[in-house]
């Protein structure tokens, strides 16, 4: 589309005497000055429990297992317009069996990405927590390990693991002991890392139990994220093949806790209108330092995988109020987009 004539002709009046901008660059000015937008969701296949990683000016999403890919892994530079990489797995653990790798997260460290993710631990049948290692954030992740990193098999296994880094480097990981695989009872854990993240250090603390009545018979997917002194603890919810799956968040003053729910009586973020079951949920920056929420999500209508349902990635812009994390959305109309790193 070209600049309309009007708005040339305002332009040559505003710089008087000083040379006119040809019309291409006319153009350039009046597309930049004008917001851009997307509409949820950025991601519409099934991409459930995404992560994204922001390396230098390109983001990078990692999804669970799904379309007989271990690890899908995209790439973008708008957090709204996704290319797909493929297979982001080089070699699972000897210790486990593909097609059950779930919620994986990255870590940048000095020496290259380290991958956490959930897998089949192939001699107990239960899922557990694996370590695996790249030079580039695309992949390909190989774990070398012979054990997984993380798998309490006396409390149902681990699932979700969620790496963070406090403002002085000290890195800690996060999880979900999976007791409700076999009817007991689930948590959300930390432990710290080494500096390269490839090992735990010292001993796991629980840190949240389920117990609203919303949260249902779990929680999990836990995600911290440290602003102004506060660590806020993300987490997933209930049933996740439904639209009874939500976000609530809890509150600490240090990576590990003690944290305090802010979201007993009724979760963050729900069901609403066409978007159910939000939860896989984790804050992302922007070139602006602007946070977002990405989350996946089914549609409704089309609510779990016997419905013949997907759960899509969406994103939403996050604001805080005196400290307090305010979701604009879940949105379904055109919104103005992230700003470009």
């Amino acid at each position: 589309m070209t600049a309309p004539r009007h708005l040339l002709a305002l332009l040559a009046l505003t710089l008087g005497a000083g040379p006119t901008l040809p019309p291409a660059a006319a153009q350039g000015a009046a597309t930049a000055a004008r917001p851009a937008t997307y509409t949820n969701p950025v991601i519409s296949d099934d991409f459930p429990d995404p992560f994204i990683l922001r390396v230098d000016k390109t983001y990078y999403a990692y999804g669970t297992n799904s379309g007989g890919v271990d690890l899908p892994v995209l790439k973008s530079t708008d957090l709204v317009t996704w290319q797909r990489l493929g297979e982001g797995f080089g070699r699972l653990g000897s210790w486990a069996t593909g097609g059950f790798t779930w919620a994986p997260e990255v870590a940048r460290t000095s020496a290259g990405y380290v991958l956490y993710y959930t897998a089949r631990h192939t001699d107990s049948g239960r899922q557990c927590i694996g370590v695996a290692f790249s030079t580039s954030p695309a992949g390909p992740f190989r774990d070398e390990q012979a054990t997984p990193l993380v798998c309490q098999l006396d409390l149902g296994g681990s699932i979700d693991a969620s790496p963070f880094t406090d403002k002085d480097g000290k890195r800690y990981l996060y999880w979900k002991n999976d007791g409700n695989c076999c009817g007991g009872a689930t948590g959300l854990w930390v432990q710290p890392l080494t500096a390269d993240g490839l090992k735990l250090t010292g001993k796991p603390k629980d840190v949240l139990y389920n117990g609203a009545l919303w949260e249902g018979n779990l929680i999990e997917a836990p995600h911290v994220y440290s602003r102004a002194g506060k660590y806020y603890l993300f987490y997933s919810a209930a049933d996740y093949n439904s639209d009874t799956y939500a976000v609530g968040y809890a509150l600490g003053f240090s990576p590990t806790g003690p944290f305090k729910k802010m979201t007993r009586d009724e979760p963050w973020l729900a069901t609403r209108g066409k978007v159910a079951g939000p939860g896989g949920q984790g804050v992302i920056n922007d070139g602006k330092g602007n946070t977002w929420l990405y989350y996946h999500a089914w549609t409704a209508g089309q609510t779990g995988y016997q419905s013949g349902g997907q759960r899509s990635m969406r994103i939403d812009p996050l604001n805080w109020v005196n400290g307090i994390p305010r979701l604009k959305g879940p949105s379904l109309t055109p919104q103005v987009a992230p700003a470009r790193p």
